[in-house]
C-alpha cells in the first residue's frame, strides 16, 4: 500500500459493482485484418467515503476491446470471456482495498495486482497465451474510472480539479522519473474543459466511400456513403484505417478519400480539413511509410497536405522491434505509437526510435492516461486521444479526458457510426455531445462533479 500523508479529500472503497451490457453493430469495423461486429461494455460502480465521513457512487464504463487488446490466434470469444472475467474480479479486488488516499494512488496500489490476477483467469480457463499488459489494462479501466469518479462527486468537485498538491500526497517524480519533482497534474490538465473540440471521423476499411461501394444501403436513417457523413455530421476530420501490408490499397485508399471528400467539402463551403492516418501495426518498416508517402504525394499533393498525423505504424512491441525506427517518416509527418503505450518505460523508448508523438486512450486507465499525457507534455512529444469505439458513458470518459488535455486537438468518436444504439440513453441528456452537425463536439458541458457528467 502507498504510504501518503493524509489528506481530507482522500477516500477509501466501501463497495464495488459491475454490470454488462452487450450492444450488436450498426455495421462492422475492420482493423489490423480484425472484424468487430458487436461490443461488450463493462459498467463499474464504486462507493466510496471521504475522511470526513461523505459518501458518493462513482461510475465507469468501458468497452471489452479484446480484438484490439489482445490480437490472438487464440479465439475471440475466449480473450472477450478472460477480459470481462479480469474486469469483474478486478473489481472485487478493489472493494478489499483498506487504504484511504487519493484515487490517483489507489489505483497506482491496486495495478500490482493485475499480473497475478491476469495469470490466475488464463490458467484457470485453460488458454495457451498470457494475457497482455493492454488487455488488463483495458479490463481494469472502467473501475479504475468510477474510482476517480467517486472522489469527485463526493466532493461536489469536477475530478480533474482534484489533483493538485492540496489533494494529491506526491508529486509527479512519484509515479514518473525525477524531472517531475515539485509537479502535480494540476500543471499539465486544465482547470475546465476546452469548450469545443473537432471530432475524428473513422473511415473503416470495409465502409463504403461512394454509391458504387454500397452493396446493401442501411435504411435506418444513418449516412452510408462518406459525402453522406460529411454532409450529415460537417466533418471536417477523418481518420483513415489503413492495411498497412498492401501498398497499393493504401495509397489509392487515400486518393479515393480525397477523390469523394473534396466535392462534398466543397459542396458545404469547406475549404480546409484533415486526415489522420492507422496502419493498427501492419507496416514491415519505415521504409513502408516513406513509400507510402512519397506515393501518395506523387498521387495526391493536396491528400498528402491533409495527412496531420500517422498511428502505429509498425509492430506495438518495441523492444522485440528495435529496428523500427521512425526518424526519418516524423520528419514529414508526426508518428504516434497507440498500442505501444502501456507505461513510461514505452514512452520513453517511443522517443528513442524516434516517434514523435503518443496517443492516449480512456481505456488504458484514467489515471495512467492522465501521467502519461504529462509525460508527453513535459517531453514536448505531440499529443492525441484515440477512441476504442466508445458509446455512451465511455466516450464521455475519453472527451472528458481530451478536453483537459491542453495540447489534443481534436476527438476520436466512431460509436455514433458503428454502434450507435448504445447512444440512445445519452443523446438527449448530451445533445453537443452526440448531435453533430458542425464537425465538432461541445465538451463545455463535462464540467459536472466527477469526471465531468451526470449518469442519473
Amino acid at each position: 500500500m502507498t504510504s501518503s500523508a493524509a489528506k481530507p479529500t482522500d477516500i477509501r472503497i466501501v463497495s464495488t459493482q459491475t454490470k454488462l451490457e452487450r450492444f450488436a453493430y450498426r455495421s462492422p469495423i475492420k482493423f489490423g485484418g480484425r472484424v468487430v461486429t458487436d461490443v461488450v461494455l463493462l459498467h463499474a460502480f464504486v462507493e466510496v467515503e471521504t475522511r470526513d465521513g461523505r459518501r458518493a457512487t462513482g461510475r465507469g464504463s468501458m468497452p471489452m476491446g479484446n480484438v484490439w487488446a489482445w490480437p490472438s490466434k487464440l479465439a475471440a470469444p475466449d480473450t472477450e470471456a478472460a477480459l470481462i472475467k479480469f474486469g469483474e474480479q478486478f473489481a472485487k479486488a478493489a472493494g478489499n482495498y483498506k487504504g484511504c488516499a487519493h484515487p490517483l494512488d489507489i489505483t497506482h496500489d491496486l495495478a500490482s495486482v493485475h499480473g497475478d490476477l491476469a495469470a490466475s483467469i488464463v490458467r484457470e480457463a485453460g488458454l495457451a497465451e498470457a494475457m497482455p499488459r493492454l488487455a488488463q489494462m483495458v479490463a481494469a479501466s472502467p473501475v479504475e474510472a468510477a474510482i476517480h469518479d467517486a472522489q469527485g462527486v463526493a466532493l461536489g468537485q469536477n475530478s480533474y480539479n482534484l489533483l493538485g498538491k492540496e489533494f494529491v500526497a506526491h508529486d509527479l517524480a512519484h509515479y514518473l522519473t525525477p524531472d517531475f519533482a515539485g509537479e502535480y497534474l494540476d500543471r499539465y490538465t486544465l482547470r475546465e474543459p476546452k469548450p469545443r473540440m473537432p471530432l475524428y471521423h473513422l473511415v473503416g476499411a470495409l465502409d463504403p466511400l461512394s454509391d458504387a461501394d454500397v452493396t446493401q444501403r442501411l435504411d435506418d436513417g444513418l449516412p452510408n456513403t462518406l459525402p453522406e457523413w460529411i454532409a450529415y455530421n460537417g466533418l471536417t476530420h477523418l481518420k483513415i484505417k489503413l492495411n498497412g501490408d498492401d501498398l497499393a490499397w493504401d495509397v489509392a485508399r487515400v486518393v479515393e478519400v480525397e477523390r469523394v471528400s473534396a466535392p462534398a467539402q466543397a459542396a458545404r463551403g469547406c475549404k480546409q480539413w484533415n486526415y489522420s492516418l492507422d496502419f493498427n501495426e501492419k507496416c514491415a518498416n519505415v521504409q513502408y511509410i516513406l513509400d507510402f508517402l512519397g506515393q501518395v504525394k506523387e498521387r495526391s499533393p493536396a491528400a498528402f497536405d491533409r495527412v496531420h498525423y500517422i498511428e502505429q505504424p509498425t509492430h506495438r512491441d518495441l523492444k522485440a522491434h528495435p529496428e523500427n525506427k521512425m526518424h526519418e517518416a516524423a520528419k514529414i509527418k508526426p508518428v504516434v505509437i497507440d498500442e505501444s503505450l502501456v507505461d513510461l518505460e514505452s514512452l520513453l523508448l517511443c522517443r528513442e526510435l524516434g516517434y514523435s508523438g503518443v496517443a492516449l486512450k480512456a481505456c488504458k486507465g484514467h489515471g495512467e492516461a492522465l501521467l502519461m499525457g504529462a509525460a508527453a507534455q513535459k517531453y514536448g512529444m505531440f499529443l492525441c486521444v484515440q477512441d476504442l469505439s466508445c458509446p455512451g458513458a465511455s466516450f464521455l470518459h475519453s472527451a472528458s479526458l481530451s478536453a483537459r488535455i491542453p495540447t489534443v486537438q481534436a476527438i476520436e468518436g466512431n460509436s455514433r457510426q458503428y454502434c450507435p444504439k448504445a447512444n440512445d440513453a445519452w443523446r438527449e441528456r448530451y445533445p453537443t455531445m452526440f448531435k453533430i452537425t458542425d464537425g465538432t463536439v461541445g465538451t463545455a458541458c463535462l464540467n459536472a462533479p466527477g469526471l465531468g457528467f451526470d449518469w442519473a
